[in-house]
C-alpha cells in the first residue's frame, strides 16, 4: 500500500510550458538588475561566492550574472542558478506577475491524498523555494500545506539513485510504499533502483509499448497500490 508520493513539479504537476517559456525568460531578462539591487543582501552574495567555487575563480557580480545567464541558456541544473531564480520569481509572484501553474487533476487529487492520510513530498531541480512559491500562488489557492517536505538539488541528482536513498531515509518509509511520479525516464529508473514504486507521467504526446516503468496521462489515472 503506497504510504507517500513524491512528485517532480515540470510535466507532472505542472506544464513545461509554464517554466520554460514565463519563469525561465522572466528570471533571465532580470538577473543583473536583481544582482545590482540585492548586491549587499548575505544570501545574494553567498550565490555570487558559490558560482565563483563552481567555475574556479573570483567573479565580479556583473560576470556571475553573466555566467548564471548561461547556464540558463545551457538548461544546466546548478543549485546557485536555482536558488537566485527562487528570489527573481518570489518577486514575480508577489508583483501579480504570473500564478504557478497546476494541473486541475493535480491539484484535486493531491488534496484527496492528503485527505486520506498519504503523506506528499515534492522532489524537483528548482530550490525549494522556488517549489514552494509555486504551489503557494496557484489558481486553486495555496497548496503548500499539503507537502510534508520539499527536495531540490541539495539531496542529490534527480538521476541517481542515491538521491532517492536519502528521500527514502527522510520520509522514514519502506522504500516499497513510495511513489515516484515523474515525466523523465532516468529520473524513475533512478527511483526504481533505489526500491521506490515508480510511474511515468505523459502529459503530452502517446503512451509508450516499451517504458519499463507504469505510465499515466493524468492523476486521474494513477493507481495506488
Amino acid at each position: 500500500m503506497i504510504e507517500a508520493i513524491v512528485t517532480d513539479i515540470e510535466g507532472t504537476t505542472s506544464s513545461l510550458s509554464f517554466v520554460k517559456d514565463e519563469l525561465f525568460p522572466y528570471a533571465r531578462a532580470r538577473i543583473h538588475d536583481y544582482l545590482l539591487q540585492h548586491a549587499d543582501e548575505p544570501a545574494v552574495r553567498e550565490i555570487i561566492r558559490e558560482v565563483g567555487r563552481i567555475v574556479g575563480r573570483h567573479l565580479t557580480d556583473s560576470e556571475a550574472g553573466e555566467q548564471l545567464i548561461q547556464w540558463i541558456d545551457e538548461d544546466k541544473k546548478i543549485t546557485p542558478l536555482k536558488a537566485l531564480q527562487g528570489f527573481i520569481w518570489e518577486d514575480g509572484y508577489h508583483r501579480g506577475a504570473f500564478h504557478g501553474h497546476i494541473y486541475e487533476d493535480a491539484a484535486r487529487k493531491l488534496r484527496e491524498w492528503h485527505n486520506r492520510g498519504i503523506r506528499l513530498y515534492v522532489y524537483s531541480s528548482g530550490s525549494v523555494k522556488a517549489q514552494q512559491l509555486l504551489f503557494a500562488h496557484t489558481a486553486f489557492g495555496d497548496l503548500t500545506d499539503l507537502f510534508s517536505d520539499y527536495f531540490d538539488t541539495q539531496i542529490g541528482g534527480k538521476r541517481e539513485p542515491r538521491s532517492y536513498e536519502q528521500i527514502i531515509s527522510e520520509v522514514s518509509c519502506p522504500a516499497h510504499q513510495i511513489l515516484f511520479l515523474s515525466d523523465i525516464r532516468e529520473e524513475l529508473d533512478a527511483a526504481k533502483s533505489a526500491g521506490l514504486k515508480t510511474t511515468l507521467l505523459v502529459r503530452d504526446g502517446e503512451l509508450s509499448d516499451d517504458c519499463p516503468h507504469p505510465q499515466a496521462q493524468s492523476f486521474d489515472d494513477l493507481i495506488l497500490s
